[in-house]
């Protein structure tokens, strides 16, 4: 039996999350290398649980996503929200089904105000209305499809390992994330962080994203070289909001663990708060853009951890209760 209005202790403590804090660079993110997966997983394996376990953040290099494909992306991204506001409004989000465009939409617990972006998010059983047309955007769909996938095989193998460690079969979470399944729900999404206008570059007290957790079970990040801010702030930090700064590198994925994942493996696995801060005085003030995608596990598969600490609940209604307590009304 599953509940779908459980009450989530996530919301809880995202609500407590909204002080600017202080920087630290004492926490190491660890870089974690996928190559000759296949050969090396026990060492892989053993790497990445002991990153995620410590800080639930590591960054993956060689993970198999060419860097001219990452460039592509970007670009077409850049393309997208360069359209006229006119244009992206013919694709608005459809919250329940976490598809579409939004522009300042988001606003979350730990701040109460808007995050300074716009975004455009990716699930494939929901785009058939949601595409831009070859004449408004040549060659996006295809791109942004060939990424998507490309992106899932990377979050798998990584679920795989933690299948591995947590007691499941090797499979269990690509199954729990099958992308021919008319309930997948992973989405990649596009970001925009707007430009920091001269007459607020002085007056900086909004967040690009605010202090949050990840719905899903495994975040994969891509950033562009010059265009940071991201900062996280592990569990041991979490009171004394003690923030570690990320930075881009373009042929490097930052991942974290997110919510899903860490009440499949009652708790051992954390999801710890990140944001995307407004750049200080003297740094670059100009747009930022990343690339997001989301290994949320489809919406009848029922997350329930090995110990049962948590009642089982589909991830589905999981992800419904945390969109609905972060976007307005679509």
């Amino acid at each position: 039996m599953t509940n779908a209005t459980l009450p989530l202790h996530e919301l809880a403590r995202e609500s407590r999350m909204g002080a600017h804090g202080s920087e630290t660079d004492t926490r190491e993110i660890r870089c974690i290398d996928l190559s000759d997966f296949d050969t090396r997983k026990p060492e892989i394996t053993d790497q990445l649980w002991r990153a995620a376990t410590d800080i639930g953040f590591f960054q993956l290099r060689h993970h198999g996503i060419d860097l001219p494909a990452i460039r592509q992306a970007f670009a077409m991204a850049e393309q997208f929200f360069a359209l006229p506001e006119t244009v992206k409004a013919r694709y608005p989000l459809q919250k329940a089904n976490n598809a579409g465009w939004e522009s300042r939409a988001q606003v979350r617990p730990s701040t109460g105000t808007p995050d300074q972006k716009e975004s455009y998010q990716i699930t494939r059983p929901h785009m058939a209305p949601l595409w831009p047309s070859e004449t408004e955007l040549p060659g996006f769909r295809q791109t942004m499809l060939e990424f998507e996938a490309q992106c899932w095989n990377v979050g798998m193998k990584v679920l795989s390992c933690f299948a591995d460690r947590l007691g499941f079969d090797t499979d269990f979470f690509s199954r729990a994330h099958d992308p021919a399944a008319p309930d997948y729900q992973s989405t990649l999404r596009l970001l925009h962080y707007y430009a920091i206008p001269p007459e607020a570059q002085d007056k900086l007290d909004l967040w690009r994203a605010g202090a949050h957790t990840d719905f899903d079970c495994l975040t994969l990040l891509f950033q562009r070289e010059g265009q940071g801010g991201l900062q996280v702030c592990p569990g041991k930090e979490m009171d004394a909001q003690a923030w570690t700064p990320i930075a881009p590198i373009e042929d490097v994925v930052t991942c974290n663990i997110g919510d899903m994942l860490m009440r499949w493996s009652d708790d051992h696995l954390p999801s710890n708060f990140h944001r995307v801060r407004n750049p200080a005085p003297g740094e670059y003030m100009g747009p930022r853009y990343s690339l997001a995608f989301f290994c949320q596990a489809n919406r009848d598969a029922v997350i329930e951890g090995p110990s049962k600490r948590y009642p089982a609940i589909t991830a589905g209604d999981f992800l419904r209760q945390r969109v609905a307590a972060n976007f307005k009304a679509y």
